[in-house]
């Protein structure tokens, strides 16, 4: 793919000259804190060193006082509760952190996740059914339910009260839930808007905690939440940095035994996991219990007491993740071809459709088609006779809204700008898709569909010193709306040829005014006759630690390449 390279705009020098003096970082990434929008001392050490003091009081959210009184009165009486989640690491995470809460509390609480083809997305009638059967007198949804007007209607003709606690878009009408958690809900003042579910989970155990008078309690769930957060591609910016950061301190210091078992299956060395860890190696494996089965498997995994117990559910699904990605390499290859006559027929979205691919696989496979055509893509499978499937979107697009447009079409949809389910009669698709990419022509200029990576800054080799190191680590953790730093070099040569490792990565040592560095490219092989011409050449790189052997190098981790004349 042929990516355009921006340049994000930046302060003036006056501004990058005083972080840099100020906070002892070198230039270039007092650069990269002002392109970011960190502008001041003060900003850039709240950013640097995350604080439990930006965490904010939980009462600020609307209904969290009726919420938190509903769950301590049901607590108290022994009410039954009956707690329903959702498939992905969000849910099962959201599910198994208020689980375990209160059942340390004395709650009598069970849970419920929906099958992913028998239930579909939100809540269903079988959890009310069975949320009934165990005589419960109180549903609290997570990660779903602010769209669920006919459930919750459902569940309160049969004498349960509904506690909603859901981070996704709203409908225009609310469902008439005794309390609704949920920072983008409308009138709702709390400050910060981008929580996971089960940020806003936390939430909702901090309120109660409060309550009880032991606030630090709260902060036991943090790993909970660092998982989420990172999984489900929040920003980690604000309140979310700050649960990231600490909440991985609880993750690597104080295991819980879950995430032990789940981390021993993983391979990973507990003390060391990251937010790269938590998205390429964690939650691709909690995420298969749903994708390829039952995913009350992650949930139980999550809470066991047993580091041995949760290690065998892990290695299930392991097991099961290798499964998901034979399917998922498998639609892939089938979807290509469809997405590429879309794409030479005019259009501005993708919307493809196949009722035998395995609907297990379909949000990952339509985000992998958003990175091939860099074009808002709806990928549908057919359950029970309704075409269901996953919405994924690409910058300046908000995919909700797209499917908003069409609603009327619509069997059900949910979600947010960035990723949304949806489902509609297989009949309707057409229809769908004119409107669809209707609203793409609208809101998408060339440019637009014409992938870019932003750069933040130009870097010398020279200047990849150990203190350019130690100065570059404090901007983790990394996650959406904080990725690792883009850099640019040019007039860089390769340094004793090329290797190509495998079908489709570059290895070579990058030198630059006598500076030399391992540098690698994935998916580069293309860019092979550029570093091999013997000619200057320019690149874009994050820096990465390579570890081998026990030792830590640094290396350049290639992201695009091209001869200096360009």
């Amino acid at each position: 793919m042929n990516y355009r390279w921006t340049f994000r705009e930046y302060a003036d020098e006056d501004t990058i000259h005083n972080l840099a003096e100020s906070l002892k970082i070198p230039k270039t990434l007092a650069k990269v804190l002002a392109v970011r929008g960190v502008l001041t001392k003060p900003e850039a050490e709240k950013f640097f060193q995350p604080s439990l003091d930006d965490i904010h009081d939980p009462f600020l959210m609307l209904d969290m006082d009726k919420a938190s009184d509903r769950i301590m009165k049901a607590v108290e009486n022994g009410e039954g509760i009956w707690i329903h989640g959702d498939y992905d690491v969000d849910g099962t995470s959201s599910t198994a952190s208020l689980l375990q809460f209160l059942r340390e509390l004395g709650g009598t609480v069970d849970f419920f996740i929906p099958d992913r083809f028998q239930d579909g997305y939100g809540i269903s009638k079988r959890s009310i059914d069975d949320a009934k059967a165990k005589n419960c007198t109180l549903l609290i949804s997570v990660d779903v339910g602010v769209t669920n007007i006919e459930p919750v209607k459902y569940a309160n003709s049969l004498g349960m009260e509904v506690v909603i606690c859901d981070h996704h878009e709203p409908t225009d009408t609310l469902p008439d839930a005794y309390a609704i958690l949920d920072p983008i809900r409308p009138n709702c003042n709390y400050p910060f808007k981008y929580l996971a579910a089960c940020g806003v989970v936390f939430k909702l155990i901090q309120a109660i905690c409060i309550k009880l008078g032991t606030p630090d309690r709260a902060l036991d769930y943090l790993d909970f939440v660092a998982l989420a957060s990172i999984a489900d591609m929040v920003p980690l910016l604000g309140e979310n940095r700050a649960f990231v950061h600490f909440g991985l301190i609880r993750l690597n210091v104080n295991t819980r035994p879950g995430f032990k078992g789940l981390l021993h299956c993983t391979r990973l060395k507990i003390g060391q996991i990251n937010a790269s860890n938590i998205v390429f190696a964690v939650a691709p494996i909690i995420n298969a219990a749903g994708r390829m089965g039952d995913a009350i498997r992650s949930v139980e995994m999550m809470i066991q007491k047993d580091e041995i117990s949760a290690f065998h559910i892990a290695q299930q699904l392991e097991d099961e993740n290798r499964k998901r990605r034979v399917f998922d390499l498998q639609t892939f290859e089938e979807a290509i071809p469809l997405a590429q006559k879309q794409v030479d027929d005019g259009a501005h979205c993708l919307v493809i459709h196949n009722p035998t691919w395995h609907p297990g696989v379909i949000g990952i496979v339509a985000s992998r088609l958003v990175d091939r055509f860099n074009m808002p893509t709806v990928l549908m499978t057919t359950i029970e006779g309704h075409a269901k499937g996953s919405a994924r979107s690409i910058k300046n697009f908000d995919v909700h809204a797209g499917l908003k447009a069409a609603s009327h079409l619509l069997i059900e949809y949910g979600g947010h700008k960035h990723a949304a389910g949806l489902s509609l009669d297989e009949d309707k698709i057409p229809a769908f898709k004119v409107i669809f990419d209707g609203m793409a022509v609208e809101k998408l200029s060339v440019d637009m569909l014409h992938p870019e990576i932003i750069i933040d800054s130009e870097l010398k080799l020279t200047e990849l010193t150990p203190h350019f190191f130690k100065s570059l680590n404090q901007f983790a953790p990394y996650g959406y709306n904080n990725f690792k730093p883009v850099f640019f070099s040019k007039s860089v040569k390769s340094q004793n040829g090329i290797k190509i490792v495998g079908n489709n990565i570059i290895k070579f040592r990058a030198m630059q005014n006598n500076f030399v560095i391992d540098a690698i490219g994935y998916n580069l092989i293309e860019k092979f006759s550029i570093c091999s011409s013997g000619k200057p050449f320019s690149i874009l790189y994050n820096l990465e630690m390579n570890s081998f052997n026990g030792q830590n190098t640094p290396q350049l981790y290639l992201r695009d390449i091209k001869v200096d004349d360009e």
